[in-house]
């Protein structure tokens, strides 16, 4: 039996020497990078993604998840994690909007928004997806964007996206889920018929140790000089507006405690523009490949496709 429990240490003392790469396990998930460097030890597979009765529905992109809403025109949400390492702009914006190739039905057309007074609103921002040429390309879909008001697309949504980001590199991840309040008798634009939010909402969740933290948003469609601070609600309090269960995968303990509070305190809410310049030091990024298994890959890349070598 002794001899046995040696042969599989020096075993396994080999795979970790030649592969670089060490797996440690736990109740909650694992994970160590490529270097064998402790990534987040409460690693949960698709964390980010809401709880969906029709989860073949869910529609996965490199750099960011989705449900659409064919009534609406828009997503229900769009869900990725942004760690500190994909705040490393390397691609600019496209500006090149397209059909998701992924929606069957139609999603939008510029025609729809011409003249109409809206902008093109980003769900997951293309200032988040500047970490590869493909991610950015796909945060250009239609299927990402939703009518939003010039002086609130340009205004303090754009804010709150900059925060998210300074967020991210202060935490070395966040998981983030965002999207349009979609309810009847709301505005239509365009020959397609595409619906105008009257709000938005964001939920940000921080799932590192030592400080584990959640957050909400709900803002309204319109310019606003408000500080953030004055939208920011308990995610339990999103989910009661938009029906929509978010971060399922938590234990129900640790969901509750996470949900029901709202700690302003716990951020900081001075964001920086120049936070991802200051941040490329290390220029390598997350792989956005997909593993058989269905999670997305773990190793580092410095290649600028944000593929490692075997995706």
């Amino acid at each position: 039996m002794k001899n046995g429990l040696l042969t599989l240490f020096f075993f396994f003392t080999f795979q970790s020497l030649v592969f670089g790469q060490q797996v440690l396990k736990t109740d909650e998930g694992t994970i160590l990078n490529s270097n064998s460097e402790r990534i987040n030890e409460l690693y949960i597979p698709k964390l980010e993604i809401p709880k969906t009765k029709d989860s073949e529905k869910i529609i996965s992109h490199t750099g960011y998840s989705l449900l659409y809403n064919e009534k609406y025109k828009q997503a229900n949400w769009v869900a990725y994690e942004l760690t500190k390492q994909e705040t490393n702009k390397i691609f600019e914006r496209s500006n090149n909007f397209i059909s998701d190739p992924k929606v069957k039905s139609v999603n939008a057309f510029d025609k729809d928004y011409k003249d109409s007074g809206y902008d093109k609103g980003h769900l997951a921002p293309a200032a988040d997806m500047g970490w590869s040429a493909s991610t950015m390309i796909e945060s250009f879909y239609y299927s990402n964007m939703s009518p939003q008001q010039q002086g609130f697309n340009r205004g303090i949504w754009e804010k709150l996206e900059e925060l998210v980001r300074t967020w991210a590199i202060e935490n070395k991840s966040v998981y983030v889920v965002t999207g349009p309040v979609l309810s009847k008798g709301l505005q239509i634009i365009g020959y397609n018929k595409i619906a105008v939010p009257n709000y938005y909402y964001k939920v940000i969740l921080d799932y590192q140790n030592p400080n584990i933290k959640g957050i909400g948003f709900i803002l309204p469609n319109e310019s606003s000089k408000s500080l953030l601070q004055n939208y920011a609600v308990t995610i339990d309090s999103v989910e009661k507006v938009t029906g929509i269960d978010f971060f399922y995968l938590l234990k129900d303990q640790k969901e509750d405690l996470i949900e029901k509070e709202l700690c302003i305190n716990c951020w900081s809410w001075k964001s920086n523009k120049n936070s991802a310049e200051k941040n490329k030091a290390t220029i390598s990024v997350q792989c956005g490949g997909i593993t058989k298994a269905g999670n997305r890959c773990k190793r580092m890349t410095t290649n600028a496709t944000g593929r490692c070598y075997q995706h």
